[in-house]
């Protein structure tokens, strides 16, 4: 395989999430209206969608194409991981909201490492300079830093009273 194959494999791999990542978003920001949350996570799912339209044109930029399979498993993951956090799965809304902020806090963190990896090989893929990989680092930070706000408000509500 060459290199652009592998790096094709790698932006499929991060497709699938980041089509999962949209869902997992959309789901929370369902589940935080009303709560002291809202505000500070924001519109989470926009960005995220945003994010992953941009990751669809380098994609398609790199000259790799989407690949479906892939994009199916992420599609069946995201549809688990509902299950799986479930408010009546978890036992309480709270545990729900802070189950719901960790898993994407951690597809966050994967996106961030992959703009930074991105950014790492510029110079071999100069078709990546068609979008600002430092600013989309920046914005997986704040959405990590946001996400981490309601994460943290629903440990504390989660563990410390008896709802």
């Amino acid at each position: 395989m060459s290199a652009v194959d592998h790096l094709g494999t790698y932006l499929n791999d991060h497709l699938g999430g980041a089509n999962a990542g949209v869902e997992m978003a959309r789901q929370l920001e369902e589940a935080v209206r009303g709560t002291p949350y809202a505000a500070a996570l924001g519109p989470i799912a926009k960005d995220i969608e945003e994010d992953l339209q941009t990751l669809r044109g380098l994609v398609d930029e790199v000259g790799v194409g989407q690949n479906p399979v892939k994009q199916a498993v992420g599609w069946v993951v995201e549809k688990a991981h509902r299950i799986g956090v479930h408010e009546r799965m978890a036992g309480s809304r709270d545990l729900s909201l802070l189950l719901q902020a960790e898993s994407l806090g951690l597809g966050v963190e994967g996106k961030l490492a992959l703009w930074l990896a991105l950014m790492e090989v510029v110079p071999a893929h100069p078709q990546l300079t068609t979008v600002d990989l430092a600013a989309l680092a920046e914005r997986a930070r704040d959405q990590r830093r946001r996400l981490e706000i309601a994460r943290l408000g629903a440990a504390r509500a989660a563990f410390t009273s008896d709802d």
